[in-house]
C-alpha cells in the first residue's frame, strides 16, 4: 500500500521551520508494511492544497497532511478540505468546552478566532487530541484515506500513536517490508554501484537497493515487499556482503567511530592521534561515544610546525625538505604519538582542507594519514573535495576507516 505524507506550511518552505514531521512519520509507517511512495512540502495556498490532495489519490491509498490546523488566518488546511469534498462543517460543543477550561487554567479569555476549532468538515471522523486544541481528522473516501494532523510534533505523534496506527491497521491489510542496512566505507557511490551491478539485476521485483551516501561512508538498504521471506532476504544479504569484502564494515547500521569503538574495547586495545588539518575532529567523534575511555588515550592537535617538532618529534629536516603535508611527515607524526602515548594503535593526519594552503603537486583536498602499532606503519595519500567542512569530514572518516583494515589485516595474521 502507497502512501503520500503531505507537510503545509509557508515556513517549511523558506526553511524557517525544519520538516521532522514527514521523516518521523515514513519510519513510523514503513514499520507498518506501508510503503511511502512521495513526500510533498507545500505552502499555505488553497490551490496547491487541493492540487496535491488530487494528485496524491491517484496514486496512493493513503495521504497524511500535517500543518494548518491553527486558529489564524494562514491556517486554511481544515477550510480547504472542506472545499476539496464539498462539504460543510459540524460544531463540536464538548471540544469548545474543553478549549474554554483549557484557556481559564491559563488565565486567559478564550477568544472568538479558537470557535473555528471546534468545527470539523461534516464528512470527518474527529481524532480527539488531548495534547492541543487543533483536532485531528479522518477522511474515509472510496479507496483513499485521507487523515490531517496538527503541524506541532508533539501533537501529531500524540494522535499518530494514539489513533492513527490502531486505525490504519482495522482499514487496511497491510503487507509486510523487510529492511536491512549494509554499511561501507573507502569506497565511493559509484564504485559501490558498479561492484554490485550484478548483484542488483539478480534481485527479484520485489527486492529493492537503495544507496545513501556520506563522507566517506556508504550505507546500502536492501528491502523486501510482500513475498519475500526472512530466509531469502538474509540469504541476498550475505549475498551481497560477499561481494564488498574490502568494503564492508558492518551489517547492520553503525557509525564508524562506533565500530572501531566496540573493536578496540573488545581487545582491550587503545587508540591515540596527531590530527593536524582534521583540527581534533576525529578525537570529537570518538569522545561522543560513551565510554571512549575504555580505548582512547588521547590525540594533539599539531597545527603549526613548531607544535609537530616539540611534541611528536617530527624533524625540522622533514618538514624543510618534504613539508607538513607528506608521506614523511605523518609517519614521524604518527611513531611520535605513539611514543608519547603508549596506545596500541595510533593515526596521522596532515593536508590541505582549503580553501587556501594548495601547491600545484598538492591541490586543495589533498591529505595524507599514517595508521600504525608499535611494528608497522601504513601511509596513504588521498585527494578529494575544494571544499573545507567536506574535507574535514572525508579525512576522519578515512582515517577511521584505514585503521579498521590495519587492525583487521593484523588479526588476519596473528590468527
Amino acid at each position: 500500500m502507497n502512501c503520500t505524507i503531505i507537510t503545509i506550511g509557508d515556513e517549511l518552505l523558506i526553511g524557517q521551520t525544519i520538516d521532522t514531521n514527514s521523516a518521523w512519520i515514513g519510519q513510523e509507517l514503513n514499520k507498518m508494511g506501508i510503503r511511502i511512495l512521495q513526500r510533498l512540502a507545500i505552502g499555505d495556498d488553497e490551490a496547491q492544497i487541493k492540487n496535491a490532495l488530487s494528485n496524491s489519490a491517484k496514486v496512493s491509498s493513503l495521504i497524511i497532511l500535517t500543518g494548518g490546523l491553527g486558529p489564524t488566518k494562514d491556517d486554511i488546511t481544515k477550510k480547504t478540505i472542506a472545499e476539496y469534498f464539498g462539504v460543510g462543517f459540524t460544531f463540536y460543543e464538548e471540544v469548545w468546552q474543553k478549549m474554554i477550561t483549557i484557556f481559564e487554567k491559563r488565565g486567559k479569555d478564550v477568544l472568538e478566532m479558537n470557535r473555528g476549532q471546534a468545527m470539523l468538515p461534516s464528512n470527518a471522523t474527529m481524532l480527539p487530541n488531548k495534547r492541543g486544541t487543533a483536532q485531528g481528522m479522518w477522511f474515509d473516501e472510496g479507496d483513499v484515506v485521507y487523515i490531517s494532523l496538527p503541524g506541532v510534533p508533539h501533537e501529531m505523534k500524540h494522535l499518530m500513536e494514539t489513533h492513527v496506527f490502531s486505525k490504519l491497521k482495522e482499514r487496511f491489510v497491510l503487507s509486510k517490508i523487510i529492511h536491512t542496512t549494509i554499511m561501507t566505507a573507502g569506497g565511493g557511490e559509484s564504485t559501490i554501484a558498479s561492484l554490485l551491478s550484478n548483484f542488483e539485476a539478480s534481485l527479484p521485483p520485489y527486492m529493492k537497493l537503495a544507496y545513501l551516501p556520506e563522507l566517506g561512508v556508504v550505507k546500502l538498504r536492501l528491502s523486501a515487499y510482500g513475498d519475500a521471506s526472512e530466509e531469502e532476504m538474509l540469504q541476498k544479504k550475505n549475498e551481497l556482503v560477499s561481494t564488498l569484502p574490502q568494503y564492508v564494515y558492518a551489517d547492520t547500521e553503525i557509525k564508524l567511530e562506533e565500530y572501531l569503538a566496540n573493536k578496540l574495547k573488545a581487545k582491550k586495545h587503545t587508540l591515540a592521534l596527531a590530527e593536524s588539518c582534521t583540527g581534533g575532529y576525529v578525537a570529537h567523534l570518538l569522545t561522543s561515544i560513551a565510554g571512549s575511555s575504555e580505548f582512547f588515550h588521547g590525540g594533539v592537535v599539531s597545527y603549526s610546525y613548531d607544535m609537530k617538532m616539540q611534541i611528536l618529534g617530527v624533524k625540522q629536516d622533514t618538514l624543510t625538505h618534504y613539508g607538513a603535508v607528506s608521506e614523511e611527515c605523518v609517519i614521524e607524526m604518527v611513531k611520535g604519538i605513539l611514543e608519547q602515548s603508549k596506545a596500541t594503535y595510533g593515526i596521522a593526519i596532515s593536508g590541505i582542507a582549503g580553501p587556501g594552503g594548495a601547491t600545484p603537486d598538492k591541490p586543495v583536498g589533498t591529505v595524507y594519514i599514517a595508521v600504525a602499532d608499535k611494528d608497522n606503519v601504513e601511509v596513504k595519500r588521498f585527494e578529494f573535495f575544494p571544499s573545507r567542512a567536506e574535507n574535514i569530514k572525508i579525512f576522519s572518516n578515512a582515517a577511521l576507516n584505514m585503521l579498521r583494515l590495519f587492525i583487521d589485516k593484523s588479526d588476519k595474521y596473528s590468527a
